[in-house]
């Protein structure tokens, strides 16, 4: 059981503490850090380069030139050696003559172009484009009508070379960069349309003309007048098949009338032939008389091979394409009188 409370014993001090006052302190927005680097070095730190600097070293130079290295190994060795080249083109003279490109340059290089201009006499240039020969001949060059005398400077500008004359040359146009009796052979060799194989043994047929041996002419069978010494159409393979297919090409050809005569026969007519005809009859005959040649081995080249073999028979008189011509043209001179003329108005 609890004791009473004693209300009559006096009361204990009771210690007095006064609430401390809360004082709130005004923070800024943004926090300051410490700088982490400095602006400035100090003037009492060593002065050191910076790590990245390496355009002093040895190894950040740039090479020499092969002539520079050429010439200085020559001074090592006590030699002499070349002069040391200069690299490149000046942009004043790739831009010389080109108003337009000298307008886009900077404003310096204008001017010392200008000035330069200025500063040379009139009616001269710094270099010669004209060379005067020292001894009689030194000029020739093996060109074809080349006189040094009638060559004259391009009048348009912008040509090097002058302008090409007037009316083109036949050959200029890429679908006649052949000459016309290749271009005609080659379009009768070929069979199928394999125009490629056709151009494969033109060119062996060429070049069996070429390595061939000199030609002996028959007298009794003798080529086109004018025609060059033997000697010389193996050097000349393309004048070497013209000439053979020419020398056998017929004047004529032979159409026969049927009923003309009377009583249903056929009268035999003489009609002329341009100069293609005529090729184109010859080239028919050479390659059905090559086609009945022996052949001489096997291969995609042979009948090319026979083809040439049956050309130089032909210009050496032993083929027999000269007597089919001699047949058709006896035929037409005996058939002459066949020939009804348009009466005259």
């Amino acid at each position: 059981m609890p004791p009473p409370l004693n209300l009559l014993r006096p009361a204990r001090a009771i210690a007095f503490r006064p609430k401390p006052q809360v004082q709130w302190r005004l923070r800024p927005s943004m926090r300051t850090t410490p700088s982490q680097f400095r602006f400035y070095s100090s003037p009492s730190g060593p002065a050191t380069p910076p790590a990245a600097d390496r355009s002093k070293q040895p190894d950040a130079k740039p090479l020499d030139h092969v002539s520079e290295e050429a010439q200085k190994t020559a001074e090592i060795m006590g030699r002499a050696g070349p002069e040391p080249a200069k690299q490149g083109t000046p942009i004043a003279k790739v831009v010389e003559g080109d108003k337009e490109a000298q307008e886009k340059l900077p404003k310096v290089m204008q001017d010392s172009i200008n000035a330069k201009a200025s500063s040379a006499p009139k009616g001269s240039r710094s270099y010669s484009t004209s060379t005067t020969p020292t001894s009689e001949g030194e000029m020739d060059l093996g060109l074809v009508n080349m006189d040094p005398s009638t060559m004259a400077a391009a009048e348009v500008p912008g040509v090097k070379f002058g302008m090409p004359t007037l009316p083109l040359p036949k050959d200029g146009h890429v679908k006649h960069r052949y000459d016309d009796v290749v271009e005609q052979v080659t379009n009768l060799l070929m069979r199928h349309g394999e125009k490629s194989k056709a151009q494969r043994n033109m060119a062996f047929i060429l070049q069996h003309l070429r390595t061939s041996p000199i030609p002996t002419i028959n007298p009794a069978r003798p080529l086109l007048p004018g025609a060059p010494p033997p000697s010389h159409l193996p050097l000349n393979p393309i004048l070497y098949l013209t000439l053979a297919i020419d020398s056998v090409a017929p004047l004529i050809r032979i159409r026969s009338q049927r009923g003309a005569a009377g009583g249903g026969v056929a009268l035999q007519i003489p009609v002329p032939l341009g100069q293609r005809q005529r090729r184109r009859t010859a080239v028919e005959w050479i390659l059905n008389a090559a086609g009945r040649r022996r052949n001489a081995g096997s291969g995609k080249d042979g009948f090319a091979k026979k083809v040439a073999e049956e050309l130089v028979s032909v210009v050496e008189g032993r083929s027999g394409v000269w007597d089919r011509r001699g047949g058709v043209h006896k035929l037409g001179v005996a058939a002459r009188a066949n020939i009804v003329l348009p009466r005259k108005r």
